[in-house]
């Protein structure tokens, strides 16, 4: 696969759709270059940052507790057995 752009008189590129695609960016998302045995390459910057963190106790405490969690799972399992 070769694809082609141009650069820009500010060093910019566009990247082809395709490209985007497989590397899995979007509009705003970062990208850094690697020199990888004399070729550079281009590949995503991964945020660290867990995405769902933001929402770890929205729902408050379990009902009961780790008592209440360890009841509802056994409660669950027992269910499977008659499935």
């Amino acid at each position: 696969m070769n694809r082609s752009s141009t650069i820009s008189s500010k060093g910019q590129i566009t990247v082809p759709q395709e490209i985007r695609k497989r590397l899995g960016v979007a509009p705003g998302d970062r990208v850094e270059f690697v020199n990888e045995e004399g070729r550079i390459v281009i590949r995503p910057i991964r945020s660290e940052v867990n995405p769902f963190e933001k929402y770890i106790g929205v729902l408050g405490p379990f009902p009961g507790g780790e008592e209440g969690i360890k009841a509802w799972i056994d409660d669950m399992r027992s269910d499977e057995d008659y499935e």
